[in-house]
């Protein structure tokens, strides 16, 4: 029994590990065979997001048993309405993510985070509209909510799957800054996932994340530049982040273990039958001159 539990257990670490690293390959060596066509960075990652959109939209349509895992959506009429808590969350998860950006900026800067604002201002106000409204909150939600996060669903818990695919989300994006800004909100969008298994609602609550980080001036955000609002905003989303867990499941947050030993799933390992069918911008930060 004990050795049954350390093999399932190494299954479901290599998943963990294997899933996530095949998808960040295969998403470089597209990024490399585009980068090979167009010489333009924002132009070559809208159509990488669009090659994106292609592959992983065809895969959920003509094989949803892939993407299939237990235990199938509750009913709706038993779940409480969730759009305003929603809403209200990733209001948080904006100012979660943006404080902790703009308090890791100030301490230490970013040559990276400053090369991509070079790079999008060289690009041109139209392609980085597109990339940043359009085609990177498409692609992110059909990649990382609409591919990863099922597949890792189909081994281990919420929490483990949101985990992983909040960590890759984050460090797809390139540099700290985007890193950080980005975390929040992936933990939020993977619990939207799980409660209703599409993908339109990540894809608008990315939309609304990029579009604030967009437009929202920089000077109406500087008061979130310490690690004290950093701290508190970040405490504050965890909470409702928990909250909003036992809002989806109906239970509360699982213990180190389930009682069988099992602590990285749900209590279904497998899934018989089929139960359901970097280019965002995430910071809004002063420039350096």
């Amino acid at each position: 029994m004990a050795a049954s539990r350390i093999t399932r257990r190494l299954v479901d670490v290599s998943w963990c590990v294997l899933v996530p690293l095949s998808a960040v390959i295969a998403y470089l060596g597209l990024s490399v065979g585009v980068v090979a066509v167009v010489s333009e960075p924002i132009l070559g990652t809208v159509l990488l997001n669009g090659v994106v959109i292609v592959l992983v939209g065809a895969a959920r349509l003509s094989r949803p048993q892939w993407l299939a895992h237990a235990p199938a959506p509750r009913p709706k009429s038993e779940v409480p309405y969730l759009g305003r808590t929603v809403v209200g969350y990733a209001f948080l998860a904006f100012l979660a993510g943006q404080s902790l950006a703009l308090w890791l900026y100030t301490m230490g800067g970013s040559a990276d985070f400053d090369e991509s604002i070079k790079t999008r201002e060289h690009a041109g106000s139209t392609l980085t509209l597109l990339l940043t409204l359009v085609a990177a909150p498409i692609a992110e939600e059909m990649l990382f909510r609409g591919l990863l996060y099922p597949l890792l669903r189909r081994r281990v818990n919420i929490i483990a799957s949101t985990l992983v695919t909040t960590g890759v989300f984050g460090l797809l994006h390139g540099n700290i800054v985007q890193f950080a800004s980005a975390l929040p909100l992936a933990a939020l969008l993977a619990l939207v996932y799980e409660r209703t298994r599409l993908l339109w609602p990540c894809v608008l609550l990315h939309l609304g994340f990029n579009l604030a980080a967009t437009f929202v001036p920089a000077p109406a955000l500087a008061w979130l530049a310490n690690p004290v609002s950093a701290l508190l905003l970040t405490t504050a989303f965890a909470g409702c982040a928990l909250i909003l867990y036992q809002k989806v499941t109906g239970k509360p947050v699982p213990a180190v273990s389930n009682g069988r030993g099992e602590d990285w799933q749900d209590g279904e390992d497998e899934v018989d039958e089929p139960r359901a069918a970097s280019g965002s911008r995430g910071f809004n930060l002063p420039r350096r001159r």
